[in-house]
Protein backbone atom coordinates (compact mmCIF):
# COMPACT_ATOMS: atom_id res chain seq x y z
CA UNK A 1 0.00 0.00 0.00
CA UNK A 2 2.86 2.37 0.76
CA UNK A 3 4.27 1.73 -2.70
CA UNK A 4 0.86 2.40 -4.23
CA UNK A 5 0.68 5.73 -2.41
CA UNK A 6 4.16 6.63 -3.68
CA UNK A 7 3.06 5.72 -7.22
CA UNK A 8 0.03 7.99 -6.98
CA UNK A 9 2.33 10.84 -5.91
CA UNK A 10 4.42 10.16 -9.04
CA UNK A 11 7.55 8.76 -7.37
CA UNK A 12 9.47 6.15 -9.36
CA UNK A 13 9.87 2.57 -8.28
CA UNK A 14 10.65 -0.56 -10.26
CA UNK A 15 7.51 -2.61 -10.88
CA UNK A 16 7.82 -6.30 -10.03
CA UNK A 17 6.28 -8.76 -12.47
CA UNK A 18 5.69 -12.48 -12.84
CA UNK A 19 5.03 -14.19 -16.15
CA UNK A 20 4.16 -17.83 -16.82
CA UNK A 21 4.99 -17.54 -20.53
CA UNK A 22 8.41 -17.23 -22.11
CA UNK A 23 7.51 -15.64 -25.42
CA UNK A 24 6.66 -12.16 -26.69
CA UNK A 25 4.93 -11.01 -23.49
CA UNK A 26 8.04 -11.80 -21.40
CA UNK A 27 10.14 -9.73 -23.82
CA UNK A 28 7.73 -6.80 -23.54
CA UNK A 29 7.65 -6.89 -19.75
CA UNK A 30 11.46 -6.90 -19.55
CA UNK A 31 11.73 -4.11 -22.15
CA UNK A 32 9.83 -1.74 -19.85
CA UNK A 33 12.56 -1.99 -17.22
CA UNK A 34 10.35 -3.90 -14.80
CA UNK A 35 11.89 -6.39 -12.38
CA UNK A 36 11.14 -10.08 -12.98
CA UNK A 37 10.19 -12.22 -9.98
CA UNK A 38 10.99 -15.88 -10.58
CA UNK A 39 10.46 -17.31 -7.09
CA UNK A 40 7.12 -19.08 -6.67
CA UNK A 41 6.40 -17.20 -3.44
CA UNK A 42 7.89 -13.86 -4.53
CA UNK A 43 5.89 -10.64 -4.21
CA UNK A 44 4.66 -9.13 -7.46
CA UNK A 45 2.80 -6.06 -8.68
CA UNK A 46 1.82 -7.37 -12.13
CA UNK A 47 1.20 -11.00 -13.12
CA UNK A 48 0.70 -12.37 -16.62
CA UNK A 49 -0.76 -15.70 -15.48
CA UNK A 50 -2.11 -18.73 -17.30
CA UNK A 51 -5.71 -19.87 -16.87
CA UNK A 52 -4.56 -22.80 -14.73
CA UNK A 53 -3.22 -20.38 -12.11
CA UNK A 54 -6.54 -18.53 -12.13
CA UNK A 55 -8.40 -21.78 -11.51
CA UNK A 56 -6.12 -23.09 -8.76
CA UNK A 57 -4.67 -20.05 -6.95
CA UNK A 58 -6.69 -16.87 -7.56
CA UNK A 59 -9.42 -17.56 -4.98
CA UNK A 60 -6.77 -18.03 -2.27
CA UNK A 61 -4.69 -14.99 -3.21
CA UNK A 62 -4.85 -11.64 -1.39
CA UNK A 63 -4.32 -8.75 -3.79
CA UNK A 64 -3.34 -5.24 -2.77
CA UNK A 65 -4.94 -2.18 -4.35
CA UNK A 66 -2.32 -1.62 -7.05
CA UNK A 67 -1.86 -5.24 -8.24
CA UNK A 68 -2.95 -6.23 -11.75
CA UNK A 69 -3.71 -9.60 -13.36
CA UNK A 70 -4.46 -10.57 -16.97
CA UNK A 71 -7.65 -12.67 -16.53
CA UNK A 72 -11.07 -12.27 -14.99
CA UNK A 73 -11.99 -15.04 -12.55
CA UNK A 74 -14.63 -16.70 -14.77
CA UNK A 75 -13.27 -15.67 -18.17
CA UNK A 76 -14.40 -19.05 -19.52
CA UNK A 77 -18.03 -17.82 -19.67
CA UNK A 78 -17.03 -16.09 -22.90
CA UNK A 79 -14.20 -18.28 -24.15
CA UNK A 80 -15.44 -21.85 -23.72
CA UNK A 81 -17.32 -22.65 -26.90
CA UNK A 82 -20.41 -24.12 -25.23
CA UNK A 83 -20.75 -21.30 -22.67
CA UNK A 84 -20.22 -18.63 -25.32
CA UNK A 85 -23.10 -20.09 -27.36
CA UNK A 86 -25.34 -20.41 -24.28
CA UNK A 87 -24.73 -16.80 -23.24
CA UNK A 88 -25.25 -15.43 -26.75
CA UNK A 89 -28.53 -17.37 -27.10
CA UNK A 90 -29.69 -15.95 -23.75
CA UNK A 91 -28.82 -12.40 -24.86
CA UNK A 92 -30.73 -12.87 -28.10
CA UNK A 93 -33.85 -14.04 -26.23
CA UNK A 94 -33.59 -11.12 -23.82
CA UNK A 95 -33.30 -8.59 -26.67
CA UNK A 96 -36.26 -10.22 -28.45
CA UNK A 97 -38.38 -9.88 -25.28
CA UNK A 98 -37.32 -6.29 -24.67
CA UNK A 99 -37.06 -4.89 -28.20
CA UNK A 100 -38.59 -7.35 -30.67
CA UNK A 101 -37.36 -9.77 -33.32
CA UNK A 102 -35.83 -7.17 -35.65
CA UNK A 103 -33.44 -5.94 -32.96
CA UNK A 104 -32.74 -9.51 -31.81
CA UNK A 105 -31.75 -10.42 -35.38
CA UNK A 106 -28.62 -8.28 -34.86
CA UNK A 107 -27.39 -11.16 -32.68
CA UNK A 108 -27.49 -13.60 -35.60
CA UNK A 109 -23.72 -13.53 -35.99
CA UNK A 110 -22.86 -17.00 -34.70
CA UNK A 111 -23.74 -20.32 -36.38
CA UNK A 112 -26.51 -22.64 -35.15
CA UNK A 113 -24.86 -24.42 -32.21
CA UNK A 114 -25.62 -27.41 -29.98
CA UNK A 115 -23.66 -29.06 -27.18
CA UNK A 116 -23.08 -32.81 -27.40
CA UNK A 117 -23.95 -35.20 -25.93
CA UNK A 118 -26.42 -33.10 -23.89
CA UNK A 119 -28.32 -31.68 -26.91
CA UNK A 120 -27.94 -34.72 -29.16
CA UNK A 121 -31.66 -35.39 -29.74
CA UNK A 122 -32.43 -31.70 -30.34
CA UNK A 123 -29.53 -31.56 -32.79
CA UNK A 124 -30.82 -34.62 -34.68
CA UNK A 125 -34.14 -32.84 -35.28
CA UNK A 126 -32.29 -29.84 -36.75
CA UNK A 127 -30.00 -32.14 -38.77
CA UNK A 128 -33.00 -33.89 -40.38
CA UNK A 129 -34.52 -30.55 -41.40
CA UNK A 130 -31.50 -29.87 -43.64
CA UNK A 131 -30.07 -33.31 -44.54
CA UNK A 132 -27.50 -32.05 -47.06
CA UNK A 133 -25.81 -29.59 -44.73
CA UNK A 134 -22.23 -29.81 -43.54
CA UNK A 135 -21.59 -29.61 -39.78
CA UNK A 136 -18.42 -29.03 -37.77
CA UNK A 137 -17.52 -30.63 -34.42
CA UNK A 138 -15.28 -28.79 -31.93
CA UNK A 139 -14.14 -29.82 -28.43
CA UNK A 140 -15.45 -27.22 -26.00
CA UNK A 141 -12.16 -26.38 -24.28
CA UNK A 142 -9.38 -27.00 -26.81
CA UNK A 143 -7.62 -24.55 -29.12
CA UNK A 144 -5.37 -24.43 -32.20
CA UNK A 145 -7.72 -26.66 -34.20
CA UNK A 146 -7.25 -29.72 -31.98
CA UNK A 147 -10.00 -32.33 -32.27
CA UNK A 148 -12.03 -30.48 -34.92
CA UNK A 149 -13.67 -32.38 -37.79
CA UNK A 150 -16.45 -31.92 -40.37
CA UNK A 151 -19.25 -34.38 -41.10
CA UNK A 152 -22.45 -34.87 -43.11
CA UNK A 153 -23.76 -38.16 -41.71
CA UNK A 154 -25.04 -38.93 -38.22
CA UNK A 155 -23.11 -42.20 -38.15
CA UNK A 156 -19.92 -40.12 -37.91
CA UNK A 157 -20.89 -38.84 -34.44
CA UNK A 158 -22.61 -41.90 -32.96
CA UNK A 159 -20.31 -41.93 -29.93
CA UNK A 160 -21.92 -38.61 -28.85
CA UNK A 161 -25.40 -40.10 -28.98
CA UNK A 162 -26.99 -39.43 -25.60
CA UNK A 163 -28.17 -42.64 -23.99
CA UNK A 164 -29.28 -43.64 -20.51
CA UNK A 165 -26.30 -44.57 -18.37
CA UNK A 166 -28.25 -47.60 -17.09
CA UNK A 167 -28.63 -50.73 -19.20
CA UNK A 168 -31.92 -52.54 -19.73
CA UNK A 169 -30.99 -55.20 -17.14
CA UNK A 170 -30.56 -52.48 -14.47
CA UNK A 171 -26.74 -52.49 -14.36
CA UNK A 172 -24.75 -49.30 -14.79
CA UNK A 173 -22.96 -48.68 -18.09
CA UNK A 174 -19.24 -48.41 -17.23
CA UNK A 175 -18.13 -46.87 -20.53
CA UNK A 176 -15.92 -43.80 -20.26
CA UNK A 177 -17.99 -40.61 -20.74
CA UNK A 178 -17.37 -39.00 -24.10
CA UNK A 179 -15.60 -35.60 -24.31
CA UNK A 180 -18.02 -32.67 -24.57
CA UNK A 181 -18.16 -31.03 -28.00
CA UNK A 182 -20.14 -28.31 -29.71
CA UNK A 183 -21.59 -29.02 -33.11
CA UNK A 184 -22.21 -26.05 -35.41
CA UNK A 185 -23.65 -25.58 -38.85
CA UNK A 186 -20.58 -25.17 -41.05
CA UNK A 187 -20.41 -21.87 -42.91
CA UNK A 188 -19.88 -23.41 -46.34
CA UNK A 189 -19.91 -20.18 -48.38
CA UNK A 190 -16.83 -18.36 -47.00
CA UNK A 191 -15.38 -15.32 -48.73
CA UNK A 192 -12.34 -16.53 -50.68
CA UNK A 193 -9.12 -14.75 -51.63
CA UNK A 194 -7.22 -16.51 -54.39
CA UNK A 195 -9.60 -19.43 -53.97
CA UNK A 196 -8.56 -19.86 -50.31
CA UNK A 197 -10.55 -19.58 -47.12
CA UNK A 198 -9.43 -17.24 -44.33
CA UNK A 199 -10.54 -15.90 -40.98
CA UNK A 200 -9.62 -12.71 -39.12
CA UNK A 201 -7.93 -12.39 -35.73
CA UNK A 202 -8.84 -9.19 -33.86
CA UNK A 203 -7.68 -8.09 -30.42
CA UNK A 204 -10.09 -6.66 -27.85
CA UNK A 205 -8.99 -5.43 -24.40
CA UNK A 206 -11.52 -5.27 -21.56
CA UNK A 207 -10.38 -3.33 -18.48
CA UNK A 208 -13.73 -3.45 -16.68
CA UNK A 209 -17.09 -5.23 -17.01
CA UNK A 210 -18.99 -2.96 -14.61
CA UNK A 211 -19.05 -0.48 -16.18
CA UNK A 212 -18.08 -2.13 -19.46
CA UNK A 213 -14.90 -0.55 -20.86
CA UNK A 214 -13.60 -1.93 -24.15
CA UNK A 215 -10.56 -1.12 -26.31
CA UNK A 216 -10.16 -2.34 -29.90
CA UNK A 217 -6.73 -2.74 -31.49
CA UNK A 218 -6.35 -1.34 -35.01
CA UNK A 219 -4.03 -4.07 -36.26
CA UNK A 220 -4.70 -7.77 -36.63
CA UNK A 221 -4.37 -10.30 -39.40
CA UNK A 222 -6.17 -12.61 -41.77
CA UNK A 223 -5.14 -16.27 -41.49
CA UNK A 224 -5.24 -17.98 -44.87
CA UNK A 225 -5.67 -21.64 -45.66
CA UNK A 226 -2.73 -23.18 -47.51
CA UNK A 227 -5.01 -25.10 -49.89
CA UNK A 228 -7.76 -24.00 -52.30
CA UNK A 229 -11.26 -24.24 -50.85
CA UNK A 230 -13.55 -27.09 -51.83
CA UNK A 231 -16.45 -28.91 -50.20
CA UNK A 232 -15.45 -32.10 -52.01
CA UNK A 233 -12.89 -32.95 -49.33
CA UNK A 234 -14.34 -32.24 -45.90
CA UNK A 235 -11.66 -34.44 -44.28
CA UNK A 236 -8.83 -32.14 -45.43
CA UNK A 237 -8.00 -29.85 -42.49
CA UNK A 238 -5.62 -27.77 -44.63
CA UNK A 239 -8.67 -26.67 -46.67
CA UNK A 240 -11.11 -25.91 -43.85
CA UNK A 241 -9.10 -24.90 -40.75
CA UNK A 242 -7.07 -21.70 -40.91
CA UNK A 243 -5.30 -22.13 -37.54
CA UNK A 244 -1.56 -21.52 -37.90
CA UNK A 245 -0.93 -24.61 -35.75
CA UNK A 246 -2.64 -26.67 -38.48
CA UNK A 247 -1.38 -24.83 -41.56
CA UNK A 248 2.29 -24.89 -40.54
CA UNK A 249 2.29 -28.70 -40.75
CA UNK A 250 1.42 -28.57 -44.47
CA UNK A 251 4.23 -29.96 -46.66
CA UNK A 252 4.62 -26.72 -48.66
CA UNK A 253 4.25 -24.27 -45.74
CA UNK A 254 6.77 -21.40 -45.83
CA UNK A 255 7.37 -20.04 -42.29
CA UNK A 256 8.72 -16.71 -43.61
CA UNK A 257 5.75 -16.04 -45.88
CA UNK A 258 3.32 -17.78 -43.54
CA UNK A 259 -0.37 -17.66 -44.40
CA UNK A 260 -1.21 -14.22 -43.05
CA UNK A 261 -2.30 -10.86 -44.38
CA UNK A 262 -2.21 -7.78 -42.20
CA UNK A 263 -5.63 -6.35 -41.42
CA UNK A 264 -4.82 -3.12 -43.28
CA UNK A 265 -3.91 -5.18 -46.39
CA UNK A 266 -7.17 -7.07 -46.08
CA UNK A 267 -9.23 -3.91 -45.63
CA UNK A 268 -7.61 -2.22 -48.65
CA UNK A 269 -8.23 -5.36 -50.75
CA UNK A 270 -11.92 -5.39 -49.78
CA UNK A 271 -12.22 -1.64 -50.44
CA UNK A 272 -10.83 -2.11 -53.94
CA UNK A 273 -13.21 -5.01 -54.65
CA UNK A 274 -16.42 -3.80 -52.99
CA UNK A 275 -16.17 -0.07 -52.25
CA UNK A 276 -16.25 1.88 -48.97
CA UNK A 277 -19.95 1.52 -48.14
CA UNK A 278 -19.94 -2.30 -48.18
CA UNK A 279 -16.66 -2.47 -46.25
CA UNK A 280 -17.84 -0.02 -43.57
CA UNK A 281 -21.02 -2.07 -43.14
CA UNK A 282 -18.86 -5.18 -42.69
CA UNK A 283 -16.59 -3.56 -40.09
CA UNK A 284 -19.54 -2.02 -38.19
CA UNK A 285 -20.95 -5.55 -38.06
CA UNK A 286 -17.70 -6.72 -36.50
CA UNK A 287 -17.95 -3.92 -33.91
CA UNK A 288 -21.44 -5.20 -33.03
CA UNK A 289 -20.01 -8.69 -32.53
CA UNK A 290 -17.39 -7.44 -30.08
CA UNK A 291 -19.82 -5.43 -27.96
CA UNK A 292 -22.81 -7.79 -27.97
CA UNK A 293 -20.66 -10.81 -27.11
CA UNK A 294 -19.20 -8.94 -24.13
CA UNK A 295 -22.66 -7.75 -23.07
CA UNK A 296 -23.83 -11.37 -23.11
CA UNK A 297 -21.59 -12.10 -20.10
CA UNK A 298 -21.55 -8.68 -18.44
CA UNK A 299 -24.02 -9.63 -15.69
CA UNK A 300 -22.37 -12.95 -14.85
CA UNK A 301 -18.70 -12.03 -15.20
CA UNK A 302 -17.02 -11.56 -11.82
CA UNK A 303 -15.79 -7.99 -12.17
CA UNK A 304 -12.58 -7.26 -10.25
CA UNK A 305 -10.64 -3.99 -10.38
CA UNK A 306 -7.38 -5.97 -10.35
CA UNK A 307 -8.27 -7.84 -13.56
CA UNK A 308 -8.22 -7.16 -17.28
CA UNK A 309 -8.48 -9.43 -20.31
CA UNK A 310 -6.97 -9.40 -23.79
CA UNK A 311 -9.31 -11.43 -26.01
CA UNK A 312 -8.46 -12.85 -29.42
CA UNK A 313 -11.60 -12.82 -31.57
CA UNK A 314 -11.79 -15.10 -34.62
CA UNK A 315 -14.17 -13.76 -37.28
CA UNK A 316 -15.15 -15.40 -40.59
CA UNK A 317 -16.57 -13.42 -43.51
CA UNK A 318 -18.96 -15.17 -45.90
CA UNK A 319 -19.40 -14.45 -49.60
CA UNK A 320 -22.12 -11.87 -48.85
CA UNK A 321 -19.66 -9.94 -46.60
CA UNK A 322 -21.52 -10.98 -43.44
CA UNK A 323 -19.19 -11.41 -40.43
CA UNK A 324 -19.55 -14.53 -38.26
CA UNK A 325 -18.11 -15.09 -34.78
CA UNK A 326 -16.22 -18.39 -34.70
CA UNK A 327 -14.71 -18.25 -31.22
CA UNK A 328 -13.12 -16.03 -28.58
CA UNK A 329 -9.77 -16.84 -27.00
CA UNK A 330 -8.80 -15.87 -23.44
CA UNK A 331 -5.19 -16.79 -24.17
CA UNK A 332 -4.57 -15.76 -27.79
CA UNK A 333 -1.24 -17.08 -29.03
CA UNK A 334 1.60 -14.70 -28.19
CA UNK A 335 4.25 -16.88 -29.84
CA UNK A 336 5.39 -15.30 -33.11
CA UNK A 337 5.47 -17.29 -36.35
CA UNK A 338 7.88 -14.82 -38.03
CA UNK A 339 9.39 -11.34 -37.54
CA UNK A 340 6.31 -9.49 -38.80
CA UNK A 341 4.12 -11.45 -36.41
CA UNK A 342 6.54 -10.74 -33.54
CA UNK A 343 6.51 -6.99 -34.27
CA UNK A 344 2.70 -6.89 -34.28
CA UNK A 345 2.39 -8.81 -30.99
CA UNK A 346 5.20 -6.87 -29.29
CA UNK A 347 3.52 -3.54 -30.08
CA UNK A 348 0.08 -4.90 -29.15
CA UNK A 349 1.28 -6.07 -25.72
CA UNK A 350 3.28 -2.89 -25.12
CA UNK A 351 0.10 -0.90 -25.68
CA UNK A 352 -1.89 -3.21 -23.39
CA UNK A 353 0.57 -2.48 -20.57
CA UNK A 354 0.42 1.26 -21.31
CA UNK A 355 -3.38 1.18 -20.89
CA UNK A 356 -3.15 -0.87 -17.67
CA UNK A 357 -0.90 2.01 -16.52
CA UNK A 358 1.08 0.51 -13.66
CA UNK A 359 3.30 3.62 -13.77
CA UNK A 360 0.36 5.97 -13.19
CA UNK A 361 1.05 8.18 -16.24
CA UNK A 362 -2.38 8.35 -17.90
CA UNK A 363 -5.17 10.78 -17.11
CA UNK A 364 -7.91 8.17 -17.52
CA UNK A 365 -9.64 10.30 -20.18
CA UNK A 366 -7.73 8.92 -23.20
CA UNK A 367 -9.69 7.68 -26.22
CA UNK A 368 -6.59 6.45 -28.02
CA UNK A 369 -3.50 4.74 -26.59
CA UNK A 370 -0.95 3.50 -29.13
CA UNK A 371 -2.80 1.17 -31.49
CA UNK A 372 -5.88 0.88 -29.24
CA UNK A 373 -9.07 2.90 -29.65
CA UNK A 374 -11.57 3.11 -26.78
CA UNK A 375 -14.79 1.85 -28.42
CA UNK A 376 -17.08 1.46 -25.39
CA UNK A 377 -17.11 3.19 -22.01
CA UNK A 378 -20.46 2.29 -20.43
CA UNK A 379 -21.83 3.22 -23.86
CA UNK A 380 -20.46 3.87 -27.36
CA UNK A 381 -17.46 6.21 -27.61
CA UNK A 382 -17.54 8.71 -30.45
CA UNK A 383 -14.59 9.47 -32.67
CA UNK A 384 -12.76 12.79 -32.77
CA UNK A 385 -10.09 11.60 -35.18
CA UNK A 386 -11.97 11.73 -38.48
CA UNK A 387 -8.98 12.15 -40.78
CA UNK A 388 -6.54 9.27 -41.20
CA UNK A 389 -3.47 8.85 -43.32
CA UNK A 390 -3.58 5.80 -45.56
CA UNK A 391 -7.36 5.27 -45.34
CA UNK A 392 -10.48 7.14 -46.49
CA UNK A 393 -12.36 9.28 -43.99
CA UNK A 394 -14.95 7.02 -42.35
CA UNK A 395 -18.62 8.02 -42.72
CA UNK A 396 -19.32 7.07 -39.07
CA UNK A 397 -18.51 8.58 -35.70
CA UNK A 398 -17.85 5.46 -33.59
CA UNK A 399 -14.33 5.44 -32.18
CA UNK A 400 -13.09 2.33 -34.00
CA UNK A 401 -10.40 2.19 -36.69
CA UNK A 402 -10.03 -1.56 -37.24
CA UNK A 403 -7.74 -2.21 -40.19
CA UNK A 404 -6.96 1.51 -40.59
CA UNK A 405 -3.58 3.23 -40.50
CA UNK A 406 -1.91 2.50 -37.14
CA UNK A 407 0.42 5.43 -36.37
CA UNK A 408 0.88 4.18 -32.80
CA UNK A 409 4.42 5.55 -32.27
CA UNK A 410 3.29 9.08 -33.13
CA UNK A 411 0.29 8.74 -30.81
CA UNK A 412 2.39 7.43 -27.90
CA UNK A 413 4.98 10.20 -28.24
CA UNK A 414 2.28 12.87 -28.38
CA UNK A 415 0.48 11.35 -25.40
CA UNK A 416 3.66 11.08 -23.30
CA UNK A 417 4.64 14.66 -24.13
CA UNK A 418 1.23 15.84 -22.99
CA UNK A 419 1.70 13.91 -19.73
CA UNK A 420 5.18 15.34 -19.23
CA UNK A 421 6.96 12.02 -19.89
CA UNK A 422 9.86 11.11 -22.15
CA UNK A 423 9.07 7.38 -22.12
CA UNK A 424 10.07 5.78 -25.38
CA UNK A 425 7.57 3.47 -27.06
Amino acid sequence: KQWYQRRVRGENRVIRFKCTLQNTIADVLRSRGWQEVKEESGDWDFYWADVGWMREVFDHCYMEEHMRLNHFRNHYELTRKNLMAKNLKRLRKQIERDSGKIEAAKCDFFPTTFELPADYHIFVEEFKRSPNSTWIMKPIAKSQGKGIFLFRKLKDIMEWKKEDSWKIDGTKDDREPVENYVVQRYIDNPYLIGGRKFDIRCYVLVTSYIPLKVWLYRSGFGRMSNTRYSLDSIEDTYVHLTNVAIQKTAPDYDPEKGCKWSLIQLRMYLLAKHGPEAVETLFRGMDDIFIKSLQSTQKIMINDKHCFELYGYDILIDETLKPWLLEINASPSLTASNQTDYDLKFKLLHDVLTIIDMEGKLSGKEKRVGGFDLMWNDGPVHCEELSMEGAPNPPYTTNTMLGCFNNREENLKKMMRSHGSSNKA
